[in-house]
């Protein structure tokens, strides 16, 4: 932290350096993202009564010389990046242009309901898109590597920095077992594998969708300070798989093709070339990204950049469900599917993070977690949010359709078993009690401004009552305003990493 004698030397040179530049004293000091996002600089807005600046102070010197220099270089290729107005490296100081507040991730925010999102959004992605082969490429060819910090490339050191991040900062932290003899190798197959991608092209480093300004409809970039020399996947992969931004995976794909047909504008580009590489990319950005959560989440307790594991996590389970690397990696996969099965990780819910894509999400809104799981497998549910645990309900008490052959690979999500269930009287009548217990529950928790509430559904199996108890109170509650629901079926998702763990085993024992 800046002390305050410290903080008022740097804000007088803040003030210096935008009275030198615009010729009028500073009006309005406005401090911005501050020591909340993850890079740990100070940005103000300094302002007199008609412009505005942005004020960067931060205190890794090579950092901010990377950023003054690729600004100066791209403005000169014609890129839209902020203008650098003035600069005072002695006191780690510069001024750049205001580019506003609105970023390509808070559009998206606005736009965004589930898997629909805006004409508008996407049109916005497409031509974002159509800008990075101009960093990647245009730019990149008489870029000034050698101000580039901490590597000047994307290079061996640098992937195994980011791999021993994840593995440190995450998986360590999180609790999830593994091998370390065996990751390490198959971390060094991976990094072997990815250095093997044509790499001689401008690495931006962080770019995703907050580091994307929108202004009067077109698009500014910003936060490239980590560029260096790499691959054309990493970039693209970072945007489409950003976590918080959860786009669905059909868009994903027409963005990608988008950009690749963009790409062959300005090198030939074969798609079956570019897509060797492109998940390894995808996965090793993730695997950043986690390591990152878990150092500022886990470590530095900054509960805040925690909120982004569950769509992280849902990436990674899409990946692990729809894409074949072409190397193996063991022991990796089963550290993604442990992470996949960890309740502690279950229990970082989708609804903290909603924060960011709902449009009626808000800090006074309800969270209600709702929980399936059986009796007979771990017991309840644990609360992780310090509240005791909620409503436990017992569901074995109405008639169970595991015990029919016709439903016994079914779950309590499926059309067959809901019928059955909603025919059932003294199921009805379970679930009446229920929602009027919750009803008032919630009731008063909000007039109360209490923030959480949980409650579980137990039956013999977790498969059919449970799941099925669950899904029609969250149905129920999500009727109303003002709250935030999620669901997590321990048992279901315990058996799908179970599954995507058994067939890894049998491939490998195949081969």
């Amino acid at each position: 932290m800046i002390s305050l004698e410290a903080d008022r030397i740097f804000m007088d040179v803040l003030k210096k350096l935008f009275e030198q530049h615009f010729h009028s004293p500073v009006d309005r000091v406005q401090p911005l993202q501050g020591q909340l996002g993850g890079s740990g600089r100070n940005i103000i807005r300094l302002s007199d009564a008609e412009r505005s600046a942005i004020g960067i102070i931060y205190g890794v010197r090579e950092e901010n010389v990377a950023f003054l220099e690729f600004s100066r270089h791209f403005r000169r290729h014609g890129l839209p990046v902020p203008e650098i107005y003035a600069e005072d490296l002695k006191h780690d100081a510069y001024l750049e242009q205001d580019l506003g507040d609105v970023t390509l991730f808070d559009f998206l925010s606005k736009n965004h309901s589930g898997e629909n999102i805006a004409p508008a959004v996407i049109e916005a992605y497409r031509k974002v898109l159509e800008i990075l082969p101009r960093f990647q490429i245009e730019a990149g060819r008489d870029l000034n590597y050698k101000v580039c910090y901490p590597r000047a490339s994307f290079d061996r050191q640098s992937i195994i920095w980011d791999l021993n991040y994840f593995k440190y900062y995450f998986l360590r932290l999180a609790g999830i077992p593994f091998n370390e003899q065996a990751l390490e190798q198959d971390f060094s197959r991976l990094t072997k594998f990815l250095l093997t991608a044509d790499h001689d092209y401008f690495l931006y480093r962080d770019f995703q969708s907050r580091n994307v300004m929108l202004r009067n409809g077109e698009a500014f970039f910003v936060d490239y300070q980590g560029g260096r020399r790499g691959a054309l996947q990493y970039d693209v992969a970072s945007l489409l798989y950003d976590a918080k931004a959860d786009l669905p995976p059909a868009l994903r794909q027409h963005l990608l093709d988008h950009y690749l047909e963009t790409l062959r504008n300005y090198v030939p580009t074969k798609s079956e070339v570019f897509m060797q590489h492109y998940y390894a990319f995808v996965y090793v950005r993730l695997m950043q990204a986690f390591g990152a959560y878990g150092f500022r989440g886990f470590y530095e307790r900054k509960a805040h950049f925690l909120q982004s594991v569950p769509y992280a996590l849902k990436n990674l389970r899409w990946l692990l469900h729809n894409v074949v690397l072409p190397i193996e990696l063991p022991t990796l996969m089963e550290s993604f599917r442990g992470m996949l099965a960890s309740e502690k990780l279950l229990n970082l819910h989708f609804e903290e993070a909603r924060g960011g894509l709902s449009k009626t999400a808000s800090d006074s809104s309800l969270s209600v977690r709702i929980y399936s799981f059986s009796f007979h497998r771990g017991g309840v549910p644990k609360d992780e949010t310090g509240n005791g645990g909620g409503f436990v309900f017992d569901g074995r008490g109405i008639p169970n359709p595991g015990r029919e052959e016709r439903f016994k690979n079914l779950t309590g999500k499926d059309k067959p078993v809901i019928e059955y269930l909603d025919q059932q009287e003294s199921a009805q009548q379970f679930l009446d009690h229920v929602r009027s217990l919750i009803d008032a529950s919630v009731g008063e928790y909000q007039r109360r401004g209490f923030k959480h509430l949980m409650v579980s559904f137990g039956c013999t199996g977790g498969q059919h009552r449970s799941v099925y108890l669950a899904e029609q109170l969250a149905k129920h509650l999500r009727e109303k305003n003002g709250i935030e629901v999620t669901v997590h079926h321990r048992e279901l998702e315990k058996a799908d990493a179970e599954l995507e763990t058994g067939a890894a085993q049998a491939g490998t024992a195949a081969e």
